[in-house]
């Protein structure tokens, strides 16, 4: 498959697409090889589809996902824009370098244009080397920053 074969088509997902989600939120679990930490119930896939500020594409082929992304619309307060956070992207190993993963962040930025979206951007740890070269490929800017994460109530 190469990146112009049309033997997968990437769709945006919305409120009907329950079955599609479930599909897909496995593969990331597969991909990531996190296990069955969470299945989300229909009801919450639902009411995720329909929020405006998540952005979920999946690329299908033979109408059952190889790869997609999710991401999140974060108003800004200091530009009257959003920008794009790219929570995960994922594409099963049998696809990936055939264009899906470059398919999938080309959608995330056709979805920015139509919604004046000026910037969007991901997270990448170092030692992931396969998505630093991935986002650098794209025209990707590698910025060095520090992420701290705190449980809710304080707990450490």
């Amino acid at each position: 498959m190469k990146e112009n074969d049309k033997t997968f088509e990437i769709v945006r997902l919305g409120e009907a697409d329950t079955r599609i989600a479930q599909q897909l939120f496995q593969l990331f679990e597969d991909v990531f090889g996190e296990g069955d930490k969470f299945a989300p119930h229909e009801g919450h896939l639902r009411n995720l589809l329909k929020n405006p500020s998540f952005v979920c594409f999946a690329a299908l082929h033979k109408d059952e996902p190889v790869g997609g992304l999710t991401a999140y619309s974060l108003p800004m307060y200091n530009s009257g824009s959003a920008e794009l956070f790219i929570y995960d992207i994922a594409v099963k190993p049998e696809f990936q370098r055939k264009g899906v993963g470059k398919r999938l962040m080309l959608a995330a930025q056709a979805f920015c244009t139509q919604n004046g979206i000026k910037q969007m951007f991901v997270d990448a740890n170092e030692a992931d080397t396969h998505a630093l070269d991935f986002y650098s490929s794209l025209g990707g800017r590698a910025e060095k920053v520090v992420q701290f994460t705190f449980l809710a109530g304080g707990e450490h």
